[in-house]
């Protein structure tokens, strides 16, 4: 969930910070030789040539210098932007696989990764052209506002050009979106310009509140005001796209087949993807029916999962989560589960209106950046829905519980800890989706297996629920796009197997549209898991009577310490040969 060449994790994640795709093949047999200084140049430059193009992204990840600045979305400035792209991406190549140390190889197919997946959103599916999330999901201002790395007059400044940028960034935005556009993606623009000029106008000024310097605040007034009219007028303009929007979403199979390759590395039918979700979606489901005997006997499952969700936080989600975190952070380190790096805590904030398309998502500092809090944000339900689904929304105390495992310990808040200490500028600056939402969503899983609840089936319904929703969201993806699925169909599959309150159901099914690659929390899951089976299996080979669980800290450290490259690429890397064995 920034850029396109962004990793801070936001919704929907598919869209952006992703650095994904491997064409080459890494073999470190291949690679023999000392470190190359070449080589070293090019992928300094390649990060330098990067944040001149994108210097909004450049900011978020802690280059300051470029503070105040954003890029150029106007059709020239994306066609100079793929240019320069396939410029890197045949330089990278160029080196040879024997010219390099092993490090520098596996770096070479990251940044190759990299450009692969930026190309794909711009020049396959072309969705600048297309797509309002793709805009949306860039243009947060929150390091101006809540990330502390300068005093408030300096941010305020920074702040300043944003806003001034933000009326040519909502024309480009206009003249670029080809019409008719889907229903789902009009209504989704509509939400979020509407909501950053609510933002600008409500929350901006209360932030920079303290500065008495009238001067900056009157160009503060007059940058806020230019910029929520501006956005205002993007959404007037999607208002009247209304009577012409329709149903056509679906990148289609061809296009799909080459999202998940160019943007996971991942050669893999279709087909196949999906028959591995739907066996993990019966697997969760018998675990769910098995677990809610034990917890509710006598009732049904559904019954059983009203039970959980009934059991609210007594202070409110954020309240509620910002108590669990302590508790999971001992947990993690009694159990020996990973190591943490670093001393930092995550904040517990509710998310702003402009990105509450999720329920919860955690926005974290740049590897530039130093002693800058992470936060974890929880979104309010629409006020716009029925108060019974305004209560249906928040969640179960249980849930909250394993939404805190996701996003904080050990999920993208630890996961990040590690990414930003990656000994390759590359990876820390590019964590793919599946990486990071596949991580997150299989530490889930995996602090139930570890012993969170002490055997409580309430909070393991939890954790299948989250699961299922995430099956879910892998068989509605690829039947959005690729067997002609109705939002309709997928809300109710929601409901159905993921037994989702109406006002998520909703909302998740047209995620799915304009965020076809949200399938990657379960595949990134499915891949993790079967990665960490066979690493460990290659550890305790001829070691009778041992616990496969006590190599998992090891394998968990050795995962993490890489970045966040293609599952795919560090599966070939870590297990030490070619390896082409199955992947889910």
């Amino acid at each position: 969930m920034s850029a396109i060449l962004h990793h801070r994790l936001r919704l929907p994640a598919g869209l952006i910070k992703l650095c994904i795709a491997c064409a080459l093949t890494f073999s470190p047999a291949a690679a023999v030789a000392a470190e190359n200084p070449a080589w070293t140049r090019f992928a300094a430059d390649f990060v330098e040539g990067t944040f001149k193009a994108q210097p909004y992204f450049a900011v978020q990840m802690g280059r300051h210098e470029f503070d105040g600045r954003m890029p150029d979305w106007s059709r020239a400035g994306i066609e100079a932007e793929v240019r320069r792209l396939k410029n890197a991406r045949a330089a990278a190549t160029a080196f040879a696989a024997e010219s390099l140390s092993a490090e520098q190889l596996f770096e070479r197919d990251y940044v190759v990764a990299v450009t692969d997946n930026n190309l794909f959103w711009l020049a396959k599916a072309e969705f600048p052209f297309r797509n309002p999330a793709w805009y949306v999901n860039q243009l947060d201002p929150e390091v101006y506002l809540s990330r502390e790395y300068a005093p408030l007059e300096q941010r305020l400044s920074g702040y300043i050009g944003y806003a001034k940028a933000i009326a040519k960034i909502a024309d480009s935005i206009r003249a670029n979106l080809r019409t008719p556009l889907p229903k789902s993606y009009v209504e989704y623009g509509i939400s979020g310009f509407g909501g950053f000029a609510e933002f600008y106008r409500n929350d901006v000024p209360k932030v920079f509140a303290a500065i008495k310097d009238p001067a900056l605040q009157k160009e503060l007034a007059a940058a806020n005001t230019a910029a929520a009219n501006a956005m205002l007028a993007l959404k007037d303009w999607l208002v009247t796209q209304r009577a012409t929007a329709n149903d056509s979403f679906a990148l289609g199979p061809e296009l799909y087949a080459a999202m998940v390759k160019d943007t996971e590395g991942l050669d893999m039918p279709v087909a196949a993807i999906e028959a591995a979700g739907r066996a993990d979606l019966e697997r969760n489901s018998a675990a769910l029916k098995q677990a809610c005997g034990q917890f509710a006997p006598g009732k049904s499952v559904r019954d059983c999962v009203s039970k959980v969700q009934t059991r609210k936080p007594a202070d409110g989600p954020v309240a509620g989560a910002r108590a669990q975190l302590a508790t999971l952070r001992k947990f993690v380190e009694d159990k020996g589960i990973v190591s943490i790096p670093g001393t930092e805590e995550a904040l517990v904030a509710e998310s702003p209106p402009y990105n509450r398309q999720n329920s919860a998502y955690i926005t974290t500092p740049g590897p530039y950046e130093k002693n800058i809090p992470f936060v974890y944000n929880i979104s309010p339900p629409d006020p716009s829905w029925t108060p019974e689904e305004q209560a249906d929304y928040i969640d179960g105390e249980a849930e909250l519980l394993n939404t805190s495992v996701h996003e904080v310990w050990p999920g993208h808040f630890l996961q990040f800890l590690h990414s930003n200490r990656a000994k390759s500028r590359i990876g820390q600056l590019w964590v793919g989706y599946a990486y990071a939402e596949g991580w997150a969503h299989y530490t889930e899983e995996l602090m139930w297996d570890m012993g969170l609840g002490s055997g409580n089936q309430e909070n393991h319904i939890a954790q299948l629920l989250d699961a299922l929703w995430r099956n879910v969201r892998l068989v509605s993806s690829i039947g959005l796009h690729t067997q002609g699925m109705t939002t309709d169909t997928s809300e109710r599959m929601f409901q159905e197997y993921a037994f989702s309150d109406p006002g998520n159901a909703r909302q998740q099914a047209r995620r799915g549209t304009y965020d076809p690659a949200y399938l990657n929390y379960t595949l990134g899951k499915l891949m993790i898991r079967k990665l960490r089976d066979d690493w460990v299996a290659k550890q305790i080979a001829g070691k009778p009577d041992t616990d496969p669980k006590s190599y998992w800290r090891a394998f968990h450290d050795e995962f993490l310490s890489h970045g966040g490259p293609p599952i795919p690429m560090l599966r070939r890397a870590i297990l030490g040969d070619a390896d082409n064995g199955p992947l889910l």
